[in-house]
């Protein structure tokens, strides 16, 4: 395989025969070998023990497990999407395949047009534009297309200012980008790569971490159908399409179905239906101070959330680091260990896991608390016997301070004579 790779196209899993998510990934991952293979797909399926191979898999960055790599030529592109047959598939067809497909006609593009909800078209010749969309192309091929075609490919509503041009085709409008309003081409397509309003769950807000944008969420219940889920759903769906000229560079709009994960994420538990708003780069979230009722409330949030007059809650401080640590713990402990697997399979091992490290830190702090304590009657004991002997010495009887007095004349009665003595030689 490493002598030969470069010749083809691989989809490689990297695992580890312990892993959990390995084993749950494995009758997936051979649906796709199968899948691949009837379909006539150039690229060829694999999987490789990561923890016998472990010079490959550094050679590739392989740092947890599983991990999915396209291998194409020198490149190797990381798979983050959800681990479903579907995504991962399509994944491999796209990396797979040219970086930049052309449009050659009107009915090719409909027809492209209908099977992607976002759609990167570059329209020109040659240019530095384009060596520029070639570049991000190949950087960011693992989440969308790339196309390319002529002017009079594209529909009859279009009109561009200037050629060249690239233009993101989405929400059932287009935009095209502009250098000097949105910055480099890289940071703009990878912030339009969505649509304006999405589901989301785990695997896309973790996605939108990449975009730099704040994450303007509705959490529902998709299954209640009552007045107050479905309000503020449409709030969120109209501001994102009625106000996408002002917000659209700073937030991406969406809804999520549950509160599991969101609460996961904040360390809280949000009551639903609700609204927040998440920063991921920084792990800070807004909650509105005030009942949301119409798309006004909504507008007026976003901008505090701008002018920075909106309270900003969580964060990745040391407090909120600690408080991960033990919100984690606890999810482990009286979740996993006490809900879910161990003590209803086996109480004994349960009490023991759980039991173990509050024994030991128990006795910790026992030995801690009694050395402290010892120690300071110790220390006291002493000093109070020290004390007493030098009140004893200090404030002993008349006749012993006479005695001590007539000790202490005589010595120094003596030490007189001492002197004399050697004066008188010293004459001699």
């Amino acid at each position: 395989f490493k002598e030969n790779r470069k010749d083809d196209i691989w989809l490689v899993d990297f695992y580890a025969p312990w892993c959990g998510h390995c084993k749950k990934l494995e009758p997936v991952w051979n649906e796709v070998g199968i899948e691949m293979k009837n379909m006539g797909s150039p690229v060829k399926v694999g999987k490789m023990d990561a923890t016998s191979f472990s010079s490959i898999a550094s050679e590739f960055g392989v740092r947890g497990y599983p991990t999915i790599k396209l291998l194409k030529g020198d490149l190797a592109y990381n798979y983050r999407g959800p681990r479903t047959k579907d995504d991962i598939i399509e994944f491999a067809n796209r990396v797979a395949g040219p970086l930049i497909r052309p449009l050659p006609s009107q009915h090719m593009f409909e027809h492209v047009q209908k099977r992607h909800h976002v759609l990167f078209v570059y329209v020109g010749g040659e240019s530095p534009l384009k060596e520029k969309y070639i570049e991000v192309a190949s950087e960011l091929i693992v989440y969308t297309y790339f196309f390319s075609a002529s002017e009079d490919v594209l529909p009859e509503y279009v009109t561009l200012p200037e050629l060249p041009a690239v233009v993101v085709f989405k929400d059932g409008t287009y935009f095209v980008y502009d250098e000097y309003e949105d910055g480099d081409l890289s940071s703009w397509i990878n912030r339009e790569r969505f649509q304006g309003y999405l589901n989301v769950d785990g695997f896309t807000l973790y996605e939108l971490g990449d975009t730099g944008k704040l994450v303007a969420i509705a959490v529902i219940d998709d299954k209640n159908s009552s007045v107050e889920h479905t309000r503020l759903k449409s709030i969120i769906q109209e501001v994102a399409r009625d106000y996408r000229d002002h917000f659209h560079r700073v937030f991406q709009f969406g809804h999520m179905d549950g509160n599991d994960y969101i609460n996961s994420l904040l360390m809280d538990d949000l009551t639903i239906p609700t609204i927040v708003v998440l920063n991921t780069s920084n792990q800070q979230y807004f909650l509105p101070d005030r009942h949301i009722e119409n798309t006004e409330d909504m507008v007026q949030f976003i901008n505090n959330i701008l002018d920075g007059t909106a309270e900003a809650q969580g964060g990745d401080g040391v407090m909120q680091r600690i408080k991960r640590i033990i919100y984690d713990a606890n999810v482990f402990y009286f979740k996993f260990v006490f809900q879910q697997s161990v003590f209803k399979s086996s109480p004994l091992l349960g009490c023991f896991l759980f039991g173990l490290p509050l024994g030991v830190i128990s006795i910790m702090c026992y030995g801690i608390c009694t050395a402290d304590t010892d120690g300071g009657v110790d220390e006291h004991e002493a000093a109070k016997r020290e004390n007493g002997d030098r009140e004893l010495t200090d404030e002993g009887s008349e006749e012993e301070q006479e005695e001590e007095k007539n000790g202490k004349h005589t010595e120094l009665s003596d030490g007189e004579l001492k002197q004399k003595d050697i004066m008188e030689k010293k004459k001699d």
